[in-house]
């Protein structure tokens, strides 16, 4: 089965050396080598411009789909047990749904698969989204070394974009990321700068230095100790009850007035649980339904594993996914068991088969994701693994768009690192 992309050519080893240290010192992405070998592929995934503009309708329609059904969930507290949520924050929610937090700039991204059965989604990432680095500024440092190709968008650009355009030039930004990861901290810092070229301060903070004066957000830290104009919150929101009282994080959920990127509601789809709750509203959800495979809790699947995929609810990065024959053995028994014992916090998703790709390093299996940040698909992230599971394991590569007759150069779509 032919597939809907291809892989170009490899940089040469000195061309590539060269945009990796244009990375490190001009986009602040520091995580380039796992144990000795590169994180980013030496070579783009090129897609042709129909393909793309698929994805990217695709993934607006999945996008305007998301908010509508988390609008009607938030009212719907009977439903968010069924969602996994720990029980603090469901009683937080439960507030929320008389009063939530102003959001701005909301940023989602849709990872596709391509299967035998075609395009398929397995997830999306509603609350958190990491990959900024990569769709931006390496995008653009790879894109000028094919002249064929162009660059699919600049979501860190987008997103600085509706920031400034919701709070204007001299505002300041909180940027909330657990300082402990340098891979977190490179995202925050890039996304600090490209606020800065739209006259947008940025403040780079831990999450327990996060203080609330009433509904306002302010920060109390050494480098800065006042009010912010907005939040931009890299931690995940089932993480937030881990904070102390003190750091007010409920209003990231409940009479916030500080708008916040993103709010905390948006945990109710980032739920892998979220198809549970579909039959029970009211709200349609056409594309999702023809693109994520069948869902079930657990203990509906006891005894057939092997077709199916065992996910935590509240996974990230691809930690605890448990593939039969594709996982390590002792992880999938491990994953198992945990999923027999808390059925709850857990799903079953319906297996397929992904579709492998020939590339300059040998058969991978390649992952998409596209951004939405308000509404509109503003760019893509790739990655590719060694097995059909994408996971920390996997390897970044950039996503381009194959030239039309008549476009403009490969860079037209951003010129900012």
């Amino acid at each position: 089965m032919s597939g809907p992309w291809n892989c170009e050519e490899a940089l040469s080893p000195e061309d590539f050396a060269a945009i990796l240290r244009r990375a490190i010192f001009d986009c602040y992405k520091w995580h380039t080598h796992a144990e000795d070998r590169p994180v980013l592929c030496p070579f783009p995934l090129v897609l042709d411009a129909p393909t793309w503009d698929y994805l990217a309708q695709t993934a607006e329609s999945l996008a305007r789909e998301t908010l509508a059904a988390e609008a009607e969930l938030l009212a719907r507290i009977d439903l968010h047990d069924r969602l996994g949520l720990p029980a603090k924050l469901r009683r937080v929610l439960h507030g929320s749904s008389r009063g939530s937090t102003e959001a701005t700039a909301r940023v989602m991204r849709f990872d596709f698969h391509w299967t035998m059965d075609g395009w398929r989604i397995t997830e999306a990432n509603t609350d958190v989204a990491g990959g900024f680095i990569e769709a931006s500024g390496v995008t653009q440092l790879m894109a000028a070394h094919y002249p064929h190709c162009r660059v699919a968008g600049d979501p860190a650009g987008a997103l600085a974009d509706a920031i400034h355009h919701r709070v204007g030039e001299g505002a300041t930004a909180g940027l909330m990321h657990l300082t402990v990861y340098t891979e977190d901290r490179q995202v925050m810092l890039y996304l600090g700068r490209r606020l800065k070229e739209r006259g947008v301060s940025a403040c780079l903070f831990d999450p327990s230095q996060l203080r609330w004066a009433g509904a306002r957000a302010s920060i109390a830290c050494d480098w800065h100790a006042g009010p912010l104009d907005v939040l931009v919150r890299f931690f995940p929101a089932e993480w937030l009850p881990r904070l102390s009282a003190a750091t007010g994080w409920q209003r990231f959920f409940a009479s916030g007035q500080t708008p916040a990127c993103n709010p905390g509601q948006a945990v109710l789809t980032q739920s892998k649980r979220f198809p549970l709750v579909w039959d029970r509203l009211s709200t349609p959800l056409p594309t999702w339904r023809s693109l994520l495979p069948e869902t079930r809790s657990p203990e509906e699947v006891a005894g057939n594993g092997g077709g199916w995929v065992l996910k935590p609810a509240l996974g990230h990065e691809g930690k605890d996914i448990g593939i039969d024959g594709v996982t390590d053995a002792d992880a999938w028994q491990r994953i198992r068991r945990a999923a027999a014992k808390e059925p709850g916090s857990w799903v079953a998703q319906r297996r397929f088969e992904v579709l492998p790709l020939s590339t300059p390093d040998g058969l991978l299996y390649p992952c998409l994701g596209v951004y939405v940040i308000d509404g509109r698909a503003a760019g893509a992230y790739g990655r590719m693994g060694v097995r059909p599971l994408i996971d920390d394991r996997s390897r970044e590569v950039v996503v381009l768009i194959r030239q039309s007759p008549g476009e403009g150069p490969a860079g037209a779509a951003g010129r900012h690192l």
